[in-house]
């Protein structure tokens, strides 16, 4: 039977008369690469930022790594990993400095700290960059540092929020290679994207449309539900009909 990390019934975020997120209904499992996608407007960041403990709903329920929403949020945000599309990283810093910023900030031992460091460094291999300021890094390499950093700690869920904008298809792969990666090691990947080939890696997908889950399965179900050949069909015949945009 698959372990449940992440558990969420009928759970609304209401903003006066407007209704950001509808009654949603989902669970996702362990080690698994969940896709969270709709257009803009459709209510992802503002379900994601309920399920980190950043914003309280307005009805429903859920819980992540098995805390709960509205009583838990900070056992949530122990438990967790987080990824912005906005780059996270304090580029003044070093890549050394960046890492001990971060395990400091996630509560690691010195031994931790160490391991972990090890680990980042031997699978970006950035044994040589280790001195250099972040910002002088290329984007995809920015990119993939922050998604280890992400998981530094060891979370047992890692939310990513449109995490490889902005850099190129070469890059992309190698970024969800690190995903891979991730998730063999027993870590839930719960990610958002605006990039329908991206789409296909996730082991299932929830297609969002004006606050409300229209679809949830395989791509591959998706697609022979549809008729389409690409996600990029497939979220086009769920949206068509959208009122937000």
């Amino acid at each position: 039977m698959k372990e449940i990390v992440i558990q969420v019934d009928e759970l609304t975020k209401e903003f006066g008369h407007f209704v950001a997120v509808d009654k949603i209904t989902f669970e996702v499992y362990k080690s698994e690469i969940f896709g969270f996608l709709g257009a803009n407007g459709a209510g992802k960041t503002t379900a994601m930022r309920m399920l980190c403990g950043l914003s309280v709903p307005s009805s429903g329920s859920a819980t992540v790594a098995g805390f709960d929403v509205y009583r838990q949020t900070e056992q949530i945000k122990k438990s967790i990993g987080y990824m912005s599309q906005k780059f996270s990283l304090y580029e003044d810093l070093t890549v050394a400095e960046n890492i001990h910023l971060f395990g400091g900030i996630y509560g690691l031992t010195n031994r931790q700290m160490k391991e972990g460091r090890d680990r980042l460094v031997e699978r970006l291999g950035l044994h040589n960059e280790m001195k250099k300021r972040v910002g002088a890094l290329p984007m995809g390499w920015k990119q993939k540092l922050a998604f280890s950093l992400a998981i530094l700690h060891r979370p047992r869920v890692v939310f990513l929020d449109e995490p490889t904008g902005g850099v190129d298809p070469i890059t992309r792969r190698q970024f969800w290679d690190l995903i891979y990666e991730a998730t063999e090691e027993g870590i839930t990947v719960f990610v958002t994207t605006h990039y329908m080939d991206e789409a296909e890696y996730c082991d299932r997908i929830s297609m969002m449309v004006d606050g409300k889950i229209e679809a949830l399965d395989s791509p591959a179900n998706l697609k022979r539900r549809f008729s389409a050949s690409s996600m990029d069909e497939v979220l086009f015949q769920l949206a068509r009909g959208a009122k937000r945009n």
